[in-house]
C-alpha cells in the first residue's frame, strides 16, 4: 500500500448491532481483512480499501434496519463485480442484480447487494474511477 501520508482517503463507518458478527461477516463474504478490533468498533480492509464498523449509538448513529431504511450506499469498485456479488449472496446477502449500464465513457458494470445489517452495497467495475471529459 503506498504511503498513506500522502494521499486522502474517504471511508465509511457503518452501524451493525454487533460488530463481532458483522466482523465476522464480511470476512467471509468480501474477503475483508481487520485492520484493529476493540470490540464494539472496528476497522477493516478490503484490498487496501478501509472501513469501520461501529454499534448504534442512541440518537445519533443507528442501523438501517434499526430506521427502516438506509441512508447512505456503499460503493465497491473492483475487477470481477459478478465474483463478489455471488460470495455476498453466498454468505447471506440479499442480492440485488447485476447489469451493463451504458454511459459517456463506455460501458460499467454494475449490480448489488444488501447485507444482512441492513446496508445497500453497489459493486462494479473500475470504469466511473477514470476521469472523463
Amino acid at each position: 500500500m503506498a504511503s498513506l501520508r500522502n494521499q486522502t482517503i474517504i471511508s465509511v463507518m457503518l452501524a451493525v448491532p454487533d460488530t463481532p458478527e458483522a466482523v465476522e461477516w464480511y470476512k467471509k463474504a468480501l474477503g475483508a481483512d481487520v485492520l484493529w478490533s476493540l470490540g464494539s468498533v472496528a476497522g477493516l480492509e478490503i484490498n487496501g480499501a478501509p472501513f469501520f464498523l461501529h454499534e448504534p449509538v442512541k440518537g445519533r448513529f443507528a442501523s438501517p434496519k434499526e430506521i427502516g431504511t438506509t441512508t447512505a450506499r456503499v460503493e465497491l469498485f473492483v475487477d470481477d463485480p459478478d465474483r463478489v456479488i455471488a460470495r455476498a449472496v453466498e454468505a447471506g446477502a440479499r442480492g440485488d442484480g447485476i447489469k451493463d449500464h451504458i454511459t459517456p465513457w463506455g460501458t460499467h458494470r454494475q449490480g448489488g447487494f444488501t447485507d444482512p445489517f441492513g446496508h445497500l452495497w453497489l459493486v462494479g467495475d473500475r470504469s466511473p474511477l477514470n476521469r472523463f471529459p
